[in-house]
């Protein structure tokens, strides 16, 4: 069995290469490589070539590189007619200069070149994609090529650190003729990536890849990410969604944030997607919308977990345990008399060192902090950092709370007025 070699060359090198046919006559200059989608990601399908007949393509099996770095046709009847194939992928067409997401970098990077690798195995020599060229080393091959030769440029380019992404991770986002480019995501690498780093990249995209991405998310993910991103982006995001679409996303949401981002909507649309939710999604976030979005209850989310002031260990934990909303945003415990009247606040961490069977009220802060609905969020702000606030309970004008107030939302208040 005869051992495989592998020869690398860059996409930018190999553009412009002269092709010949057995006899050494002319056919054309190689234009771009293509590649499959579907079923044949990745796999280079064909050589598209610049002839004087116009544009042509040979599958690339039907093509040599020869020891003097030219290309050479094995079958002289080998090229046809280039048409407009959609199920192809031209790499200096569609992939370089394209934004792609480096999942793994957490960021947008743009393609700046190819590297594929010749591959000899007895009679065959075939052409494959290794991966994209993200960093420097692409770039400096596309600015000097035609001022240095080949080998000169090539060796001058390695004198630079490769950043590349290996093609297996690169796939098509295929929602228009455009043919998109993107990193392929799963939703277990999508689970591991913070939403504020989500929205980051969704910021830093062009518009049509920002779309492409958005769409693919499931609802949970998509919430999160829209949560984090601000205003103008969130209306960018939400653009060309349906309805129903932007309804199942804003039910994962935190119903504060929900409203905030309705707020920010044309009222037509704001009710039309209201009119999508879940009944009683939907009361919770108009309700909220009542509120004066620089008062407590406009900062405040109704999502928190509550007991009844006589409640044990052992019942906040299940309560705990049966929350729906986001279990990091639980710092504390709220004890609450009868008609939801605030008894007081056990913190997470005396809640983890007690018996089962200690009552919260024993547990509880010995001071009952909290703030009426209609404070404005200024001073709520001097609240947190006068007291080194975690959360704060929002009381109604009978003591009732209404909901809390997360440290996060006030920094994000003071991010905004700096």
């Amino acid at each position: 069995m005869q051992s495989r070699t592998t020869t690398r060359v860059s996409l930018t090198a190999l553009l412009g290469t002269p092709v010949t046919d057995a006899q050494g006559q002319l056919r054309g200059k190689l234009k771009d490589v293509a590649v499959g989608t579907g079923a044949e990601a990745g796999r280079v399908v064909g050589l598209v070539l610049k002839t004087r007949a116009g544009l042509s393509i040979v599958p690339s099996q039907e093509v040599m590189e020869t020891p003097a770095g030219t290309l050479e046709l094995r079958s002289s009847g080998a090229l046809v007619p280039l048409k407009d194939e959609g199920n192809y992928l031209y790499l200096q067409q569609d992939l370089v200069d394209r934004q792609i997401i480096d999942v793994h970098g957490r960021k947008v990077v743009r393609v700046n070149d190819v590297d594929l690798e010749w591959m000899g195995h007895g009679a065959a020599h075939l052409l494959r994609v290794a991966e994209v060229e993200v960093g420097l080393r692409g770039a400096l091959r596309r600015v000097f090529k035609g001022l240095l030769p080949r080998t000169t440029l090539e060796t001058f380019s390695r004198r630079f650190a490769a950043h590349g992404i290996p093609w297996q991770f690169v796939d098509v986002i295929e929602v228009d003729p455009a043919r998109r480019v993107k990193l392929r995501i799963d939703s277990e690498q999508l689970s591991r990536m913070h939403p504020s780093e989500l929205a980051e990249i969704l910021e830093d995209l062009a518009p049509a890849e920002r779309e492409a991405v958005f769409t693919s998310l499931d609802e949970e993910v998509a919430a999160e990410a829209l949560e984090e991103a601000d205003p103008k982006l969130q209306k960018a995001l939400l653009e060309k969604l349906d309805e129903e679409r932007i309804a199942d996303i804003v039910e994962e949401m935190d119903p504060g944030a929900a409203a905030d981002l309705l707020a920010e909507l044309p009222t037509e649309r704001s009710d039309a997607i209201l009119e999508e939710m879940e009944p009683e999604e939907r009361q919770e976030v108009e309700e909220l919308l009542e509120f004066d979005e620089d008062s407590a209850a406009g900062a405040m989310t109704t999502e928190f977990v509550s007991v009844p002031a006589e409640a044990t260990v052992a019942q906040a934990v299940q309560a705990l345990k049966n929350f729906d909303g986001d279990a990091e945003s639980v710092t504390e415990i709220y004890l609450l008399g009868e008609r939801k009247l605030l008894r007081g606040t056990v913190s997470l961490a005396r809640l983890v060192m007690a018996q089962p069977e200690t009552h919260l009220s024993v547990l509880a802060e010995p001071r009952i902090l909290s703030c009426p609905f209609d404070m404005h969020q200024n001073e709520l702000a001097e609240m947190f950092d006068k007291y080194n606030l975690r959360s704060l309970p929002v009381v109604d004008a009978q003591g009732r709370m209404v909901g809390a107030v997360q440290a996060d939302h006030v920094i994000s208040f003071l991010r905004e007025k700096l």
